[in-house]
């Protein structure tokens, strides 16, 4: 039975890792019955109903910009995923969750207690940058900078991280989704063609680019078109995708020179000798940490696994206690619960 688990609960998924493994990584999205409110589906099935609902479903993202929309479902989806991932019962977990830079206690709170009512019992929420350090191994005894990018689907975390605390950090709410916003808005500008989030977010994936390209690739893709109605395949290039999306790129790379505005100086001189991490799922953006380097004149370390290295340093945080010991973070007892 596990007993020590980190999870990442995001703006697009949820990844649990425990015994030294991810056990479950499945789509923040609820589909629920539009009079009632019920839970019909969770997970990869709900995602799979973005756009296709009838009148009498709606499809639900219960977390917006990695902060809780909507308890309930966020708890009822939650709970299901615990279940999901360790059986029927989960006696006494020890649980390390996390959630975007500079959030208000009570949001960490908020978070906290849905952890709880999901079958948590000893809890700590921690920032996603200040996890991504743990996981890095960072030295926390010296008085040393080191930034910490962590683009995800709902928000853009910018860290400076120094002797196990955040020296300066802003949480933007700009990131994935964005990107996926402007393919759509461009794609019906330039097309007359509506698509919807999973085709974009496709398109994304297979031709989006931060930089343009030296050699231009192109993808199908269908969606319905906004004069007729009917349905319509379209020709979408890797140099269209990065023409619609890099202003929402420059919008990442000037959150980045905000916080270093803000920065210590010398904590800056650090950041320029050593580089700077970058992590999360939108790091994998073709061309991305290219860009930021151009932009920025900082060095970009990739990460072996930028999509899992938040809940991976949540994992190891949770195992070493003491690298808290700078900051405001006590494992808090909770009443012993189980999943029914």
């Amino acid at each position: 039975m596990a007993t020590d688990i980190g999870i990442d609960l995001g703006s697009s998924k949820t990844v649990i890792f425990s015994s030294s493994k991810v056990v479950l990584e499945l789509p923040n999205v609820v589909t629920v019955d539009s009079d009632s409110w019920e839970v019909v589906y969770t997970g990869e099935k709900a995602k799979q109903t973005l756009g296709r609902t009838p009148e009498s479903m709606q499809t639900v993202f219960p977390i917006e910009h990695g902060v809780i929309s909507d308890y309930d479902l966020t708890e009822f989806m939650l709970k299901e995923y615990m279940g999901q991932a360790f059986g029927n019962k989960v006696l006494r977990p020890r649980i390390m969750a996390t959630l975007p830079a500079g959030l208000t206690e009570l949001q960490h709170h908020s978070l906290a207690n849905v952890v709880e009512a999901a079958g948590g019992r000893n809890i700590t929420v921690i920032e996603s940058p200040l996890a991504i350090a743990f996981g890095l191994g960072l030295d926390f005894s010296v008085p040393h900078g080191s930034l910490i990018v962590d683009i995800g689907a709902g928000t853009t975390d910018v860290a400076v991280i120094s002797m196990g605390g955040i020296a300066t950090c802003n949480s933007f709410k700009v990131a994935s989704f964005d990107i996926d916003a402007q393919i759509i808005r461009y794609v019906r500008k330039e097309f007359n063609i509506e698509i919807g989030h999973l085709t974009a977010e496709s398109i994304k994936m297979k031709v989006g680019t931060a930089i343009e390209r030296d050699v231009e690739i192109a993808v199908v893709a269908k969606g319905r078109n906004v004069f007729t109605g009917l349905p319509e395949s379209f020709e979408i290039t890797s140099s269209e995708v990065y023409e619609a999306t890099k202003d929402i790129l420059d919008t990442i790379c000037n959150a980045i020179r905000e916080v270093l505005n803000k920065t210590d100086p010398d904590l800056v001189a650090d950041i320029m000798n050593d580089g700077m991490y970058l992590a999360g799922g939108g790091s994998l953006l073709s061309g991305l940490a290219q860009k930021i380097e151009d932009y920025l004149g900082i060095k970009v370390h990739h990460l072996e696994d930028p999509a899992h290295s938040v809940v991976k340093g949540a994992a190891v945080a949770i195992k070493k206690p003491h690298l808290l010991k700078n900051v405001d973070y006590q494992m808090r007892s909770i009443k012993e619960l189980e999943i029914e």
